[in-house]
């Protein structure tokens, strides 16, 4: 069985719904869809990354105040950071050198874990629940707070 496969199963045994993709699996949190996506590490173990979409878009004008809300919410973070990815856009007629508009603001994460034994097995479920949970306060809290980010 594939590093996926062993990672997916652990998390399924603990009740949680992981479905799978082609290249990794979509673990449930609530509301929350987390992608997870596993690569073997050159020092041995597996390295697993984890991205949280949070349905957030950015537009280039808003940069400067988003990238220092963001800055700030990531020094409270313990288990990822949020990022911005640039949003393609899929209009066939728009010019093949027009520049990034949009921006989508993400969460992102990367554990190692030197083998997957039950201990680290265990540790992934918590990292995850954690991640999701610290990413997704943070943003609600901002986006609810009085100086709510505006994008």
């Amino acid at each position: 069985m594939t590093e996926l496969g062993r990672i997916v199963s652990a998390l399924t045994a603990t009740g949680l719904a992981v479905e799978t993709m082609e290249d990794g699996a979509l673990v449930q949190y609530g509301e929350s869809r987390v992608a997870l996506f596993t690569e073997p590490d050159h020092r041995g173990g597996v390295l697993v990354r984890l991205h949280l979409d949070l349905d957030l878009f950015v537009e280039e004008e808003s940069l400067p105040d988003i990238l220092i809300g963001m800055n700030l919410m990531n020094q409270g973070l313990d288990y990822g950071a949020l990022i911005l990815d640039p949003v393609e856009d899929d209009d066939d007629d728009s010019p093949v050198d027009a520049p990034v508009v949009a921006f989508a603001v993400l969460g992102r994460a990367v554990l190692w874990l030197p083998d997957l034994g039950e201990a680290e097995l265990d540790r992934l479920n918590e990292h995850l629940r954690r991640f999701e949970a610290e990413v997704t306060q943070a943003v609600e809290r901002t986006l609810h707070g009085g100086k709510g980010m505006s994008a």
